[in-house]
């Protein structure tokens, strides 16, 4: 798995040729009557998506997901409502703008100019490449040229196809592939992974994520280059809605949320390993279960299952576990900072998770009131892994740079110049194991997405099985009737 890297000079031109396009609109505020006073007349923002980790989902019984982010704060931004409607496929969302039914599609999707043809593109957020994907250990060929037909399955409009077209043009005149009305890019890899298909094509971030829950999804080979992913509108002829959501984009750069929710749903995105994702999973299976009570007792003021992904990237889940350094135990506490909690034994598992949440919240006190909420937890975490001086350190240096000290998307970046002599000769507490800390706050995130994401997936089967047990005790009573 390649490492997600955002093309942002290619986001930079497109952005800059909408503004150009959308000059003459940019006065939207000042007129009486056009799409933005409709929909503010209205006062609700009619927004369709579909439904993917990424996208838009329920965590917790609460929506979740960048496009879902981003689509309230920009409802928060005209002073309106937000409906969201989740649709199957990309063909059924511009079906809700052309009958009206959407003002805006914010569902991950391509910027094309076939798209662009009938339809206004907003600004570009971020860039995938497409990716052709296969369950690993099943036979696969090197190229989309060893295609056989019906092995290519497809969710209908996805922007891929017009790629493939163009393909089977100039390079793989034998290419053949099939559409599927019934599944999405998302529920395509999960026909891939069970093995009801053969090959389909994802963008890059989404077989990421889903890697994170399903191991076995591998790629064979990039179908495409890196393309922008934006939000789709109608071509209205007063250009309000598109001007509105350049100014609304241009001002969350400018203030930082953009950069936020990017880190928050995209900076731990890469760096795929297969043998840990697997072994983690495992050890979701046997070993969660037993820990997962006191996980949930002692996870005040976090979710559980960040606590376990802590403990899981300190000891494995491990009670016994000691390092060279005498830190022990499922949260790998030492002895000073187990003596400052109370424990008296830092191998027993209970006290061990006790100690290790409290003693994380004392560092989230401590945290900075100017680093927003949702970022704390994050430099907390480095802290935790190489002392709150040296987090510090790290912020000092950020701001020495001319970046944000309070941007963990920023500071992320300064960590691993902490090992290195000509940075840290100029800080207050000198060397640390920056590099250490960078990936022990992103292996956490990894492992907090994946856990999540499976027991989801678990919850989702059992319920599925639960109703086929439920319908075929129901089936005796039926043909007695």
């Amino acid at each position: 798995m390649k490492k997600l890297k955002i093309n942002y000079l290619l986001i930079g031109v497109v952005t800059l040729l909408l503004a150009v396009a959308l000059w003459p609109s940019i006065s939207w505020l000042g007129k009486a009557e056009n799409e933005i006073a409709g929909i503010q007349s209205r006062g609700v923002l009619r927004v369709s998506t579909i439904s993917s980790p990424l996208t838009w989902n329920s965590v917790n019984g609460k929506p979740d997901g960048l496009d879902y982010q981003l689509a309230s704060e920009f409802a928060d931004y005209l002073g309106v409502k937000l409906e969201v409607t989740v649709r199957q496929n990309v063909n059924q969302l511009f079906d809700d703008l052309d009958s009206g039914k959407a003002d805006i599609l914010a569902a991950g999707l391509i910027y094309s100019p076939q798209r662009t043809k009938n339809y206004q593109a907003g600004p570009t957020y971020y860039s995938v490449s497409q990716q052709m994907v296969y369950r690993m250990g099943s036979p696969h060929p090197r190229s989309l040229g060893g295609v056989k037909p019906g092995e290519l399955v497809l969710s209908p409009g996805q922007a891929v196809i017009d790629d493939l077209k163009a393909l089977k043009e100039t390079h793989y005149p034998d290419l053949t592939w099939q559409t599927d009305a019934r599944h999405n890019m998302t529920t395509l890899m999960e026909q891939v992974v069970e093995g009801k298909i053969n090959f389909t094509i994802a963008d890059s971030v989404a077989i990421s994520v889903f890697q994170r829950v399903h191991p076995q999804l591998a790629i064979v080979q990039d179908v495409t280059d890196e393309q922008p992913v934006t939000w789709f509108s109608r071509k209205e002829n007063d250009g309000s809605l598109p001007a509105a959501m350049l100014d609304f984009f241009n001002r969350m750069g400018e203030d930082g949320t953009l950069a936020r929710l990017e880190e928050k749903y995209l900076g731990h995105v890469g760096d795929f390993d297969y043998v840990d994702t697997r072994t983690f999973l495992r050890a979701i299976d046997n070993i969660l279960p037993d820990l997962r009570p006191l996980f949930e007792k002692y996870a005040t003021g976090m979710n559980w299952e960040l606590l376990a992904a802590i403990s899981y990237q300190e000891s494995h889940w491990d009670p016994l576990a000691t390092s060279p350094t005498g830190v022990r135990g499922l949260m790998m506490l030492t002895r000073n900072t187990a003596q400052s909690m109370g424990l008296s034994d830092r191998l027993d598992p209970e006290q061990s998770i006790s100690g290790g949440a409290r003693y994380l919240s004392r560092l989230m006190d401590k945290i900075p009131q100017t680093i927003p909420e949702d970022e704390r937890i994050w430099f907390a975490l480095a802290a935790y892994n190489m002392g709150y001086a040296h987090m510090m350190d790290a912020r000092a240096l950020t701001a020495r740079q001319k970046g944000n000290p309070d941007s963990w998307s920023d500071v992320k970046q300064r960590l691993p110049l902490l090992s290195q002599k000509r940075y840290y000769s100029k800080t207050t507490y000198g060397y640390a194991r920056g590099n250490e800390a960078y990936k022990y706050v992103e292996n956490i995130r990894r492992y907090q997405l994946s856990l999540a994401g499976y027991l989801r997936e678990k919850e989702k089967v059992a319920q599925s099985d639960q109703n086929k047990t439920q319908l075929a005790e129901l089936m005796p009573d039926i043909r007695l009737r």
